[in-house]
């Protein structure tokens, strides 16, 4: 699957920013398990949100529960990653990524389609 992401930038302590990543149209994105993952400088890629597209579940880490909203646009083939209240740790790059409709976990080594990823930078 070849992913293009979007939205990133430099946004304000409390602020909203809202990525977005489009798939090839070759690829039906409904089709997969998607998720969003960010790496911090010095530090390793963390998992931020995902949906399981087997059981529809949501996972979300703890520090961004309440505060961004992971969803999907068949339509337009187009996941995103809504960010609300955003944090200076929230600054990262922030990566779409798809893996197989069995994947249930949002575990980056169970996906094996990337975007190229999109900086995130909260600061006054």
């Amino acid at each position: 699957v070849q992913l293009q992401a979007s939205g990133g930038g430099l946004a304000q302590p409390g602020g909203s920013l809202r990525l977005s990543c489009v798939a090839d149209d070759v690829f039906d994105l409904a089709q997969y398990t998607i998720g969003w993952f960010r790496q911090a400088p010095g530090k390793e890629r963390e998992d931020v949100a995902c949906i399981s597209v087997s059981d529809g579940k949501t996972h979300y880490r703890d520090s961004v529960k309440g505060r961004f909203t992971i969803s999907r646009d068949s339509t337009k083939n187009t996941m995103y990653l809504h960010m609300n209240n955003l944090k200076p740790e929230d600054t990262a790059i922030y990566y779409c990524a798809t893996g197989s409709p069995i994947v249930v976990v949002c575990v980056d080594a169970f996906f094996n389609s990337w975007g190229q990823g999109t900086l995130v930078t909260v600061s006054s």
